[in-house]
């Protein structure tokens, strides 16, 4: 027989689960991206896809990525992407700012509308990066990665925000709770 306490804290550990979700998914894009050898071919977009998953789940479950866990994602990604550390913390801070300014208009906005201001984003995100690595290196970089960078992401958007609406709204969406 299941007592209250530990009916409670299974519900807790149901909550945590659930709230976890969206720090969880973009940790396994970070991870399996960066696997060296593991998928080669998608390895490019680690960054990209981790914008795209900051975004999505900034504008429709804020509370359950709060800022000090957006700047853990950004240093852990920093460190497997050889990127200056504070770099990505800083940008993807940027990004949850944003889009946390915009929120109350968009999520009342159709996918049209999403979509392009996540493209902006992405857009801003790559040049913001860019930058900051042509002010380390002492040097102007070739700019057709960030071209790659923001078209790969916004082609990609539309096919991966399926998974992340299945999974926001699905069995680890928090109302279910």
């Amino acid at each position: 027989m299941i007592t209250m306490v530990q009916r409670n804290l299974w519900h807790e550990l149901d909550r945590l689960a659930r709230a976890s979700l969206p720090a969880i998914s973009i940790i396994m894009v970070i991870v399996f991206l960066g696997v060296p050898g593991l998928f080669p071919a998608v390895a490019v977009l680690r960054d990209t896809l981790t914008v795209m998953s900051v975004y999505f789940w900034t504008l429709y479950r804020p509370s359950s990525l709060p800022a000090p866990i957006t700047v853990v994602l950004g240093l852990f990604l920093g460190l497997l992407t050889n990127t200056p550390i504070g770099v990505w913390p800083v940008l993807l801070l940027l990004i949850q700012a944003g889009v946390l300014a915009s929120r109350r208009v968009l999520v009342r906005q159709g996918f049209i509308l999403i979509w392009g201001a996540l493209i902006v984003c992405m857009l801003l995100t790559s040049v913001f990066e860019y930058c900051a690595f042509c002010v380390l290196d002492f040097t102007v970089l070739p700019i057709s990665p960030i071209v790659l960078q923001v078209g790969l992401g916004s082609l990609l958007y539309p096919l991966l925000v399926p998974l992340l609406i299945a999974a926001h709204r699905g069995p680890a969406a928090p109302e279910l709770a």
